[in-house]
Protein backbone atom coordinates (compact mmCIF):
# COMPACT_ATOMS: atom_id res chain seq x y z
CA UNK A 1 0.00 0.00 0.00
CA UNK A 2 1.31 3.33 -0.81
CA UNK A 3 0.65 5.63 2.04
CA UNK A 4 2.25 8.74 0.27
CA UNK A 5 -1.44 10.00 -0.92
CA UNK A 6 -3.57 11.34 1.86
CA UNK A 7 -6.65 9.58 0.81
CA UNK A 8 -8.97 8.66 2.85
CA UNK A 9 -8.39 4.78 2.38
CA UNK A 10 -4.59 5.41 4.17
CA UNK A 11 -6.13 7.48 6.84
CA UNK A 12 -8.42 4.54 7.52
CA UNK A 13 -5.82 2.19 7.08
CA UNK A 14 -2.77 4.12 9.27
CA UNK A 15 -5.96 4.91 11.71
CA UNK A 16 -6.51 0.60 11.76
CA UNK A 17 -3.35 0.51 12.72
CA UNK A 18 -2.80 2.98 14.95
CA UNK A 19 -6.02 1.21 17.11
CA UNK A 20 -4.44 -1.80 17.04
CA UNK A 21 -0.69 -0.79 18.04
CA UNK A 22 -2.32 1.15 20.80
CA UNK A 23 -4.53 -1.04 22.02
CA UNK A 24 -7.94 1.39 21.31
CA UNK A 25 -11.03 -0.37 23.65
CA UNK A 26 -13.33 1.92 21.59
CA UNK A 27 -12.44 1.80 17.86
CA UNK A 28 -15.10 4.26 17.33
CA UNK A 29 -12.44 7.13 18.52
CA UNK A 30 -10.82 6.34 14.93
CA UNK A 31 -13.44 6.23 12.49
CA UNK A 32 -11.80 8.39 9.67
CA UNK A 33 -14.43 10.03 9.18
CA UNK A 34 -13.72 11.87 12.30
CA UNK A 35 -10.13 12.91 11.08
CA UNK A 36 -9.37 15.83 8.07
CA UNK A 37 -7.16 14.57 5.39
CA UNK A 38 -5.52 18.25 5.86
CA UNK A 39 -3.93 16.21 9.16
CA UNK A 40 -3.26 13.19 6.72
CA UNK A 41 0.79 14.58 7.43
CA UNK A 42 0.74 13.97 11.33
CA UNK A 43 -1.07 10.92 11.67
CA UNK A 44 1.43 9.41 8.47
CA UNK A 45 3.88 10.97 10.77
CA UNK A 46 2.39 9.19 14.21
CA UNK A 47 1.99 5.78 12.39
CA UNK A 48 5.90 5.74 11.07
CA UNK A 49 7.32 6.60 14.42
CA UNK A 50 5.01 3.90 16.14
CA UNK A 51 5.67 1.32 13.47
CA UNK A 52 9.96 2.13 14.34
CA UNK A 53 9.31 2.14 18.03
CA UNK A 54 8.27 -1.34 18.54
CA UNK A 55 6.64 -1.63 21.83
CA UNK A 56 5.33 1.14 23.48
CA UNK A 57 5.08 2.19 27.20
CA UNK A 58 1.92 3.15 28.86
CA UNK A 59 3.54 6.48 29.14
CA UNK A 60 4.33 6.18 25.57
CA UNK A 61 0.57 5.15 24.22
CA UNK A 62 -0.92 7.34 26.31
CA UNK A 63 1.13 10.55 24.72
CA UNK A 64 0.13 9.09 21.32
CA UNK A 65 -3.17 8.79 22.08
CA UNK A 66 -3.53 12.36 23.28
CA UNK A 67 -1.91 13.62 20.00
CA UNK A 68 -4.28 11.98 18.23
CA UNK A 69 -7.07 13.52 20.11
CA UNK A 70 -5.70 16.58 19.12
CA UNK A 71 -5.99 16.04 15.10
CA UNK A 72 -9.41 15.10 15.19
CA UNK A 73 -12.11 17.26 13.85
CA UNK A 74 -14.26 18.93 16.32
Amino acid sequence: MNLEKPTFENMQFILNALSTKLTVANRALMDAEDYDLEKYKELKYMYEMIAKKGSLSPAETQAFIEELRSVRKG
